[in-house]
């Protein structure tokens, strides 16, 4: 491992990423004279970015829509949750081999530890929507301990494979199922600041939501959706996206430098970078 290792975030748009904003935070704090790229890499790019990175040798990549299932198809080696998910969010070079894996499941129990101080061990989660940042969640509820994982998505298939990921606790379930679980998380990107999502009907009004509830939105842009903000208004505990987005980026750092990363610091330059946007 040289003393300046390139990383980076691949992608299609990237422009507004906060990704390098994390990353060179943490090699900052850490003493590392690392550097972080921007990949602009659209749909069929997945496989000659695999090349790349290998030739090139790039150290690791933080890999976003639309080539997290392009990659998962190219790397030489997929690990952990990503061999069930079928897509990855990490790429990290080894040994000459390109290893990918996902790190957002990781990095979603982070962020509700490290926040609410909240433990999904025997607590029954509803999960609304079935694309890939909602089957890695599946993956890590279930992997935590929940007993149970409730799916309600449009499309059936989707929320049938969805659920299929989380086991034996993993099964589709109706309104009925979302508004009697402890946790409920929105994965869909409805509410997403600048995209035709923004305005778009949420599956589950949250307005039905209560105070026994924990109401968790994966979008960090806003930092507090009008979903969470009218979760909030029915007394429920509720939670953005951010910490998500910093957690699962502390756990690529620690892959590629076999080092702690300071979740921290990152913490700060992300919000840091948000106030000045």
């Amino acid at each position: 491992m040289s003393d300046q290792e390139i990383v980076g975030i691949a992608g299609r748009p990237i422009d507004h990423s906060l990704t390098p904003t994390l990353q060179q935070a943490a090699f900052k704090e850490m003493g590392l004279a690392w550097r972080s790229q921007r990949f602009d890499v659209g749909t069929g790019g997945g496989a000659s970015l695999v090349e790349t990175m290998r030739h090139e040798g790039i150290r690791g990549l933080s890999v976003t829509m639309p080539l997290k299932a392009e990659v998962a198809q190219a790397a030489d080696l997929v690990v952990g949750d990503a061999q069930v998910l079928d897509t990855v969010n990490c790429l990290s070079l080894e040994d000459g081999q390109v290893v990918g894996l996902s790190t957002d499941g990781e990095g979603f129990v982070a962020s509700l530890h490290r926040s609410l101080r909240l433990d999904l061990a025997g607590a029954d989660v509803a999960l609304l929507g079935a694309g890939g940042a909602a089957r890695a969640v599946a993956a890590a509820v279930a992997g935590a301990g929940a007993a149970s994982l409730r799916v309600l998505a449009r499309d059936q298939v989707a929320a049938a494979r969805c659920a299929a990921v989380a086991g034996q606790v993993g099964e589709v379930t109706d309104l009925e199922g979302v508004l009697g679980a402890a946790v409920v998380v929105n994965a869909t990107p409805i509410g997403m600041s600048g995209t035709p999502a923004e305005s778009a009907r949420p599956l589950v009004d949250p307005g039905l939501l209560g105070p026994h509830q924990v109401a968790v939105d994966l979008i960090y842009h806003p930092l507090t959706t009008p979903w969470l903000e009218q979760a909030a208004a029915t007394g429920a505990r509720t939670l953005g996206g951010l910490g998500m987005l910093v957690h699962q980026a502390a756990a690529q750092i620690e892959r590629w430098t076999g080092a702690e990363a300071p979740v921290e610091a990152m913490w700060d330059a992300a919000m840091a970078e948000i106030e000045s946007r």
